[in-house]
């Protein structure tokens, strides 16, 4: 039963982080950041937001600064949204490398199929 909870509330704090940083934060560093998943602790107290971001290296770190230096603020737009919850987790973020990973294990099967050998 436990775990059933910690998932909804997972799925719930993605959308509405999702959310706050598509209309209320204006930090021209994020850009278009994506949130991936979300993964929180047993005891509700610290929750891991995974990013994805247009662009190299540089605005990935870019992006994930400025959500560092966001955290605060999206996690008081948190307690206002979801009265339900006893206690807003501390947020941190984390850049989310396994859609890189798909892409590049994708381009290799590519060239093994296309491969004449």
């Amino acid at each position: 039963m436990q775990g059933r909870r910690v998932d909804r509330i997972e799925e719930q704090l993605r959308i509405e982080i999702s959310e706050i940083l598509e209309r209320e934060i204006q930090d021209p560093r994020i850009g278009l950041a994506t949130i991936t998943g979300v993964k929180i602790s047993s005891d509700l107290r610290h929750a891991r937001v995974f990013v994805t971001a247009l662009g190299g290296a540089e605005e990935h770190k870019r992006t994930i600064q400025g959500l560092r230096s966001a955290a605060s603020f999206i996690r008081r737009s948190l307690s206002k949204r979801l009265h339900h919850l006893k206690r807003i987790p501390e947020l941190t973020f984390d850049y989310d490398e396994s859609v890189e990973q798909g892409i590049r294990i994708e381009q290799l099967l590519g060239e093994i199929k296309t491969d004449p050998e």
